[in-house]
């Protein structure tokens, strides 16, 4: 039978697209400015508030969004303390909250599944998962779209802006909300442990294929479509999970581009030292 025929595969791509759309969007600002550690802090920090969200009867994105944001005052927090380097102070509080969740997991059992919070369960969402989804996902799509031109000087030239009067504290607090958003649409598509590379993967896929800011996020927004698509069909006719599945799929475009990009590829490279090579011993 047709996989569209089902409810729950409706649903699961529903949530694919916009968890790849958020995520991707943000992963051009998290690539550029060097925030691969703080997405991957944020993503794992989530983990104690699903688990308190599922105790408590909540919605998880609810639960998620706040530990989201706590894990994000908590860096700028120890940061801004001066005692440790900022790569420091997100490994220590993203491993303490992950270790909080786990502890929450072990002590109070709840009808959530810990293979479902750690890898996602995209072919059980429901009805009320998925509105959650598409409005979290909605909130952060529109946010980077509306302060897209603020945020594209903040991540190439931070004094530059400031110069020009831009509130750069405030930017950089919106770009780490949109963090804690994107977060939380991706944790019910491939779940805590997964939901970084969605993150990750289609910003530095797009950085090997183009320049602009406005192509970066019209590639990585492809990329991340087309791999969590192709993701979710594999998943279905191979009866594997999905999460890991889309993971693969995203990977799999970032090695391609890795290795054939028209100008960054390994493969054009090697063609172009040739040639280099070649004209060199003509010319002499």
């Amino acid at each position: 039978m047709a996989p569209m025929a089902y409810d729950f595969m409706w649903r699961a791509l529903l949530v694919v697209v916009a968890a790849s759309v958020a995520g991707a969007l943000l992963s051009c600002w998290l690539v550029h400015m060097g925030w691969a550690l703080m997405g991957d802090a944020v993503s794992h920090a989530v983990l104690p508030g699903v688990v308190i969200a599922s105790m408590a009867g909540m919605p998880f994105a609810i639960g998620a969004l706040l530990a989201a944001l706590v894990a994000v005052a908590l860096i700028g927090g120890v940061r801004e303390a001066g005692t440790v380097r900022e790569d420091a102070a997100m490994g220590i509080v993203f491993t303490t909250l992950f270790s909080l969740g786990m502890v929450l997991i072990s002590r109070f059992p709840s009808q959530q599944d810990l293979h479902t919070i750690l890898f996602g369960s995209l072919l059980g969402v429901g009805d009320r998962e998925l509105v959650q989804v598409l409005v979290v996902a909605a909130f952060t799509v529109i946010v980077l779209l509306v302060f897209r031109r603020d945020l594209v000087l903040l991540a190439f030239d931070r004094l530059h802006a400031h110069t020009l009067g831009l509130k750069t504290g405030l930017l950089t607090g919106v770009l780490l909300v949109t963090l804690a958003t994107a977060t939380v649409a991706g944790v019910q598509s491939v779940g805590v442990i997964l939901v970084v590379a969605t993150l990750i993967i289609p910003g530095a896929t797009a950085q090997l294929l183009t320049d602009t800011m406005r192509g970066l996020m019209t590639v990585s927004v492809l990329v991340a479509l087309l791999g969590g698509l192709a993701g979710v069909y594999l998943a279905y006719y191979a009866d594997l999970p999905p999460g890991p599945v889309v993971v693969l799929s995203q990977a799999t475009l970032f090695v391609a581009a890795q290795l054939f990009a028209p100008r960054r590829g390994l493969a054009s490279r090697a063609v172009s030292r040739v040639r280099s090579r070649r004209s060199g011993t003509l010319a002499a």
